[in-house]
């Protein structure tokens, strides 16, 4: 089987499910092929933090500071359950763009590295509040998943993977969708397309209705977190 995870980095659900399906995965033994998908989520941001968590999720999703407070940390305890220990609250916010062309050189080069850099990223970013916008802090990580650091300092140096990351994100709106995670499994001629964060149990029953070929009287539009 193969999973297509479609992720931004200044997104805590996309930690939380990828974990998640992951251990399911693990749970019904099964052989996957991973494969990293980019969704900026924040292409206005920049490379140094010009607005606190709390700020921008107050605006973006027509919050009071106080409520969107509320919500942070409603998020951290359910990552903390699940044994992430992330820090959403004080994660400064800015650009993933350069940390998504990195990931986009790795899956396409070095795919059996991918996984583990992208979850190196995601707890460097929302564990220890890292700059993942500072290309010397993505290329310590990088270096201590395998990479040489010649290599991924001329990627990102450069421009490169800024066409594969745009043609990710088309490609994901082409397929509706909005938002960050989406799983999309593909086995044979068979393809699901799971859109949020569900819990392990019911990613479970999602992959193994899959496997079994019992996708179709089932409903995996909405998840739950």
């Amino acid at each position: 089987m193969r999973i297509i995870y479609v992720i931004d980095f200044n997104c805590p659900y996309s930690y939380i499910g990828l974990e998640r399906i992951k251990k399911a995965c693990e749970s019904l033994d099964l052989d996957v092929e991973w494969e990293m998908r980019s969704f900026e989520l924040e292409p206005q941001a920049g490379k140094r933090p010009e607005a606190s968590t709390a700020e921008r999720y107050a605006e973006k999703y027509e919050l009071s500071k106080e409520d969107a407070q509320n919500r942070i940390l409603e998020i951290e305890e359910i990552a903390h359950a699940d044994g992430l220990k992330i820090n959403f609250r004080d994660m400064p916010l800015t650009s993933s763009k350069d940390a998504l062309r990195l990931c986009k050189f790795s899956q396409n080069m070095h795919p059996e590295l991918t996984l583990k850099l992208v979850e190196e990223i995601f707890h460097s970013r929302l564990c220890l509040n890292e700059n993942i916008a500072d290309i010397n802090v993505l290329s310590e990580i990088a270096v201590s998943c395998g990479f040489e650091e010649r290599e991924v300092k001329k990627i990102l140096e450069n421009n490169y993977y800024n066409i594969e990351c745009f043609l990710d994100m088309d490609e994901a709106v082409s397929n509706g969708i909005t938002a960050t995670p989406c799983f999309i499994l593909t086995e044979k001629e068979e393809k699901l397309i799971i859109p949020g964060a569900f819990s392990t149990e019911e990613f479970e029953v999602a992959l193994k209705d899959f496997v079994d070929g019992n996708v179709e009287s089932k409903t995996y539009g909405f998840g739950s977190i």
